[in-house]
């Protein structure tokens, strides 16, 4: 499989609207050694060709993490413990990937005997581990994540890379400064060990004002702000009025921290916005941690997919330690392999570069395949930077690396963009734009899976690029949604107005719960199904002349007007809104036909 380099992104501006006038030249941070083996190159993501491994050592695709704007404090403490997760090679992919596009459904057991990695292979990695000094050696249950306990030193000897502690941002972190490698004997067993660096972390951008009228934080007259929403008004404007509820249908959430907080606030928003009382299990995954910072975040998530389905089944809320790559990765494990949900959310996301070159995005990519292949659907927010990612001024002004945010850009998932979203004055629907910070564009990593390609206005070299968002939902704070509890930056929020894709996401999950409610939650992972019913439906019907204009097409309302500065909204797929957004009536009546 060629790389991608600069193609993607330079064909990917040149089908923009308007620049951004970002330069190309030092958008990817310098990657050190570690080229993929050509099984973990065949999984969709591109590969780079790099120098090779020392004699006695293969690669993997964990790559030297360069950190931009730190400072070096030299070779990490010799006695500080680690915790590594080895991520191993599924087996037979593309039989795995042609199920998953075909709409056919495995369950776990299914998964384990025939694509997990071999026993053969979990007992050499071990054994591994085990030789060098690890402790903790612990095997999830299908095979692709093993963790083990070790000293900076045993780490650096096993892998053969070298851990430094840096100074960024106030924050004392550490990371590899060179590659991972394993023995020659695991060669094509694993494909990346993640742990090596506590600096990629996601992060979860829920945006927050005072229920006065704000328009890019400049309090405005109201008519600039046409209607803030709760759920039943949504319900309403997203014709889902019509369509049964999520009664029957469970939801995860995926999170980190104390979480305690969160369900009681969720509480109280079911109480003011009359909403059903909907029971939540925590499900730990891995240490436990004090961390709140993400409160607001799990609220939202929870009380927009439960306020959109009318009710659910129950939420379940995967409580990791951090939103590190490598505890993200056990969180998604957990998921996939508990199978418990057929539907998942994730209002987080963070340069694609970063898992690229921890090697997390291989390992994240296998155990979203498992989930895509058992119809289990994620859906995530595509970020609110616009065409970029890293840097944006709050609800405007996006600026930044021309790259897209990851977990989104897996093609195992449903990325979720912004809208703004009009409504009448009964609350039904009239209109939607592009959301100017709406997170979309080009992966420069990932390849589009089948059901997406045709649809890709970008293409080269023979492939198609992976393209973000795969649909849309209110985002706008401008047009967003009420929220209780939290805290925005003025004090308590009683309530306060939550926007950016964050809102966007659970929307989405809330409306696809009903959806496999109605269908005795038959229905599979939910990308191939979009796409199959955008295609089935080529022809616009009537424009909805709003303002703002759209047209339906299929399920979809395709949004026609708008930009995120770097790409502009059009009839058809596009880098703003996708396929647009849900029409939930019209959407449960053909999906799957």
């Amino acid at each position: 499989m060629k790389p991608l380099g600069l193609l993607a992104l330079v064909a990917g501006l040149a089908t923009a609207s308007c620049s951004a006038g970002h330069g190309l030249g030092s958008s990817i941070p310098a990657a050190g050694g570690g080229s993929l083996s050509s099984s973990a190159a065949s999984r969709g993501t591109s590969a780079t060709a790099v120098a090779a491994a020392p004699p006695g050592w293969a690669t993997t695709g964990t790559r030297a993490f360069n950190l931009a704007g730190a400072v070096d404090k030299g070779v990490l403490a010799s006695n500080q413990t680690l915790t590594i997760r080895v991520g191993l090679a599924l087996q037979n992919t593309s039989q795995l990937k042609s199920l998953v596009a075909a709409g056919q459904q495995i369950d776990p057991g299914s998964f384990n005997g025939t694509y997990a990695p071999s026993q053969a292979h979990v007992s050499a990695v071990t054994s591994y581990l085990s030789s060098r000094g690890f402790s903790n050696v612990t095997v999830e249950p299908n095979n692709v994540l093993i963790s083990a306990t070790g000293t900076a030193t045993q780490v650096a000897a096993a892998f053969d890379t070298t851990m430094h502690s840096f100074l960024q941002n106030g924050l004392t972190v550490y990371a590899n400064t060179t590659p991972a490698y394993v023995p020659t004997s695991l060669s094509g067993i694993v494909i990346a060990v993640l742990g090596l660096n506590n600096a990629q972390t996601m992060k979860p951008t829920p945006k927050l004002q005072p229920t006065a009228c704000q328009v890019f934080g400049v309090s405005s007259p109201d008519q600039a702000c046409l209607r803030f929403y709760d759920p039943a008004t949504f319900e309403l404007t997203y014709d889902a009025a019509n369509v049964p509820t999520g009664k029957n249908t469970a939801v995860a959430i995926m999170a980190e921290g104390d979480v305690s907080q969160a369900i009681s606030y969720l509480r109280l928003n079911e109480q003011n916005f009359n909403l059903p009382h909907v029971p939540v299990n925590v499900v730990k995954v891995g240490l436990s941690s004090t961390d709140t910072s993400g409160v607001t975040e799990w609220t939202l998530d929870m009380t927009y997919s439960s306020g959109m389905a009318g009710t659910l089944k129950a939420i379940y809320l995967y409580d990791t330690t951090s939103l590190t790559d490598s505890d993200i990765a056990l969180e998604y494990n957990k998921w996939v392999t508990q199978h418990l949900t057929k539907i998942g959310n994730s209002s987080f996301g963070g340069c694609e570069y970063g898992p690229y070159l921890d090697g997390s995005m291989l390992v994240d990519d296998e155990i979203l395949l498992q989930g895509a292949a058992q119809g289990q659907t994620m859906f995530v927010s595509t970020g609110d930077s616009g065409g970029f990612c890293g840097v944006g001024v709050p609800n405007g002004a996006p600026a930044g690396a021309p790259f897209v945010e990851y977990p989104a850009a897996s093609p195992y998932v449903v990325a979720v963009g912004g809208t703004d979203l009009f409504s009448n004055s009964d609350g039904t629907y009239k209109g939607e734009n592009a959301w100017e910070s709406g997170g979309g564009g080009l992966s420069q990593f990932e390849y589009s899976p089948s059901w997406e390609a045709s649809e890709q206005p970008v293409s080269g070299q023979g492939e198609s690029f992976r393209g973000l968002p795969d649909i849309a939902m209110d985002a706008s704070l401008e047009t967003g949604a009420e929220l209780w509890g939290g805290a925005a930056t003025n004090g308590s929020c009683t309530p306060c107005v939550t926007g950016g894709t964050s809102l966007a996401s659970p929307l989405a999950a809330g409306a696809y719960a009903r959806m496999q409610s109605a269908h005795g939650n038959s229905l599979g992972f939910a990308a191939p199904l979009l796409y199959n019913n955008y295609v089935a439906h080529p022809t616009a019907g009537a424009p909805l002349t709003g303002p703002p204009p759209t047209e339906p097409m299929g399920g979809f309302h395709d949004i026609l007007t708008g930009s995120n500065v770097t790409y502009t909204a059009l009839p058809g797929y596009d880098y703003t809104t996708g396929l647009g957004s849900f029409d939930i009536g019209v959407m449960n009546a053909q999906i799957g036909k």
